[in-house]
């Protein structure tokens, strides 16, 4: 093996990785409040689940979704998974610049229609763990694309069994345990 191809197999350890916790955190941020009242007393008073951004939390199950596939395929798809983890996590980002005005205007119209006055609203810490998961996930993922024809695969030991052909022998000539055997995979030992 050469020194640039051991040094490609050694980036799938690190970019899975990478690419798993940012996936994990965004699924985590994303369901947790980006924008709360600076006022210490109104934070009990407000539904601050109206500044959670629930599009971020799906987004980032399905880059963990891609990155289990893109694990256990091999091939033209292994690199089509990486593209959909590639788009998913580019549509993350997204989600996190628009959440960047969204989740406080929602807050702030949350406050107004309760009758409260605008006391200030502050972004939460939830908010900059999800822009920094959505970066590093299409980072991990730009990478898996350009890398994932030079990462080990899952040996075809793992494939489903072929489909064996029908036994030709009459059943009478069978033995009881072929027989059985040919009912547990779904024959018609009569037929």
């Amino acid at each position: 093996m050469s020194g640039d191809e051991n040094k490609q197999r050694r980036t799938f350890g690190p970019v899975v990785l990478a690419g798993l916790a940012a996936g994990a955190l965004a699924a985590v941020a994303g369901n947790q409040p980006w924008a709360r009242p600076t006022e210490p007393s109104l934070r009990g008073l407000v539904d601050e689940s109206v500044a959670e951004m629930p599009l971020a939390a799906a987004l980032g199950l399905v880059v963990l979704a891609c990155w289990g596939v893109l694990l256990v395929t091999r091939g033209r798809v292994r690199r089509l998974v990486g593209v959909l983890g590639a788009l998913t996590s580019a549509g993350l980002l997204v989600t996190v610049v628009v959440g960047f005005t969204a989740a406080p205007d929602a807050l702030r119209e949350e406050m107004t229609t309760m009758g409260m006055a605008d006391s200030g609203i502050s972004r939460t810490g939830w908010y900059y763990v999800t822009a920094l998961s959505a970066v590093r996930s299409l980072a991990a993922t730009l990478a898996a694309v350009r890398l994932v024809p030079e990462w080990p695969e899952m040996g075809s030991r793992y494939d489903a069994p072929a489909a064996a052909e029908p036994a030709s022998v009459p059943p009478e000539e069978r033995s009881s345990l072929d027989l059985w055997k040919s009912l547990d995979d779904g024959q018609d030992p009569t037929a």
